[in-house]
């Protein structure tokens, strides 16, 4: 479905339930790059759970308008707006990886509307308190680029190759198995156009707009400890500037094997709802 904004963009919509409300609904925030479309595990897990999961594709992504400039503060507008066309009151977040500051953006912004978000190898706010590209594969190159504005970044996509050694052995078994759905998925968004990545990545190495300190509702932050694309450091970094942060940390995880904590996180939102 479609959401018509009040600057005229269109938001490109997945509701697990297609307008039936549940008693507790997630919003979830997808990673860099995916088209929005809701994934066949978390689908699973949450029907399970009897939770409504609604999924949405970032401005330039999927069936969604371009947003030119887009920050991370952004996404909160945007969500609330959502939420408020689908009556719906109260949400959870939860974002993997790019997904993780959109996430992190709507539980600093949207107040008592959301009462719990969970993101999965997020990256931190780009700062110099810690060396933000330590243990990034190659570096980061794509977000190096970016520092250097949207001109760099599109011609660094130009002869952009994947490194292989971004994944570890656990995520490629991951994408063969349980998330299948997931490297399919990427790769339509890929297939697709690099606008939405590099709108993210420039959002990505700008300030977010959000001051982490205000999130006073409970975060969960999983992050893998062999993750090679955004490394552990990020989650320990929110750790520190999140009031009531608790950290998952699976050794062994890369950037997608990870994600298998997401139907663990699942339950662990619906125990913060219970103490709401």
């Amino acid at each position: 479905m479609r959401i018509t904004l009040t600057d005229g963009r269109t938001l490109d919509v997945h509701d697990s339930t297609n307008g039936v409300h549940a008693a507790q609904t997630v919003v979830w925030h997808h990673g860099s790059p995916q088209t929005g479309a809701a994934l066949e595990p978390h689908l699973r897990a949450a029907a399970l759970r009897g939770i409504r999961w609604i999924s949405y594709a970032r401005p330039s992504y999927g069936d969604s308008s371009a947003q030119p400039g887009r920050t991370v503060i952004n996404a909160a507008a945007d969500v609330e707006q959502l939420i408020n066309a689908m009556g719906i009151d109260q949400i959870a977040v939860m974002g993997a990886s790019g997904g993780g500051p959109h996430a992190l953006a709507c539980a600093a912004i949207l107040g008592d509307r959301v009462w719990a978000v969970a993101t999965f190898a997020s990256l931190a706010p780009f700062t110099t308190d810690f060396n933000w590209f330590v243990g990034m594969a190659g570096g980061g190159p794509s977000l190096r680029a970016a520092q250097h504005g949207e001109d760099a970044r599109v011609i660094y996509e130009r002869t952009s190759k994947f490194d292989e050694e971004s994944f570890n052995s656990r995520d490629y078994a991951a994408l063969k198995s349980e998330w299948t759905s997931l490297n399919a998925d990427a790769g339509t968004a890929t297939a697709a156009g690099p606008e939405g990545l590099i709108a993210d990545d420039l959002a990505f190495v700008k300030p977010w707009g959000v001051d982490l300190s205000r999130v006073r509702i409970p975060v969960l932050l999983a992050h893998g400890g062999d993750d090679r694309i955004v490394p552990p450091s990020h989650s320990q970094w929110l750790l520190e500037h999140l009031p009531n942060a608790e950290l998952w940390t699976r050794p062994r995880d890369g950037h997608v094997s990870i994600l298998n904590a997401s139907t663990l996180a699942m339950d662990w939102l619906r125990q913060q709802a219970e103490m709401h």
